[in-house]
């Protein structure tokens, strides 16, 4: 085995041991989640204005906590301009046509990346506790990378009607994503979008 592929392998274990030692015993399902103010839904692709499989999911487990009591408010973090479309419109929409009040409702439009949206919801939105909503091995690393930027951050697991081919294209992209997430936060890098301070969490939260 070249050296090469030693160091390239044991970047992917260490990063991978990594993020399961940061959010060991936090993963939950939305049914026995612990009580936060907000859940941060994280985006992803929309297909033709309509939630892809990946963030239907996800919506469901949002409005999962909401009618549960689990959480008061959301933080939905996402690309408001991605190549896909507007990820923030379709989400937002998905909620208020089931009933979520949009006064319960935050948005994040330029949540570009996990570590981005951690990231300002410390900085820009002030939350020091939320529950934090994806996938999978997906949202193992979000809460790794939150409680790594100073949130203290649950998951929920959300559901997935997907192919066998999609989880495991998402599988092998967490394996890749995973030493980048380290390398963010030992370098400490800022969001690529910084917007000021805002109370809008707090004040959906009341």
């Amino acid at each position: 085995m070249s050296v090469a592929l030693v160091a390239v392998t044991a970047v992917v274990v260490g990063s991978a041991s990594w993020v399961a030692l940061a959010s060991h015993g936090r993963m939950h399902d939305a049914a026995d989640a612990p009580t936060a103010p907000v859940a941060i839904v994280l985006g992803a692709r929309v297909q033709n204005g309509e939630p892809s499989a990946f963030l239907r999911g996800r919506l469901d487990a949002a409005l999962r906590l909401m009618e549960d009591g689990t959480v008061r408010a959301l933080l939905l973090s996402g690309n408001a301009n991605g190549a896909s479309g507007d990820e923030i419109a379709v989400m937002t929409d998905y909620l208020v046509d089931r009933g979520v009040d949009p006064s319960r409702i935050v948005v994040d439009g330029v949540g570009l990346t996990t570590y981005d949206t951690c990231l300002r919801a410390v900085t820009t939105y002030g939350v020091g506790r939320a529950i934090v909503v994806s996938q999978g091995t997906h949202v193992s690393r979000a809460v790794a990378l939150c409680r790594a930027v100073g949130l203290d951050a649950d998951g929920v697991i959300a559901a997935c009607d997907c192919s066998r081919r999609a989880l495991l294209r998402q599988f092998v992209r967490e394996l890749l994503a995973r030493p980048k997430a380290v390398l963010d936060v030992l370098r400490g890098r800022p969001p690529a979008v910084s917007t000021p301070a805002t109370d809008e969490v707090q004040q959906a939260a009341r």
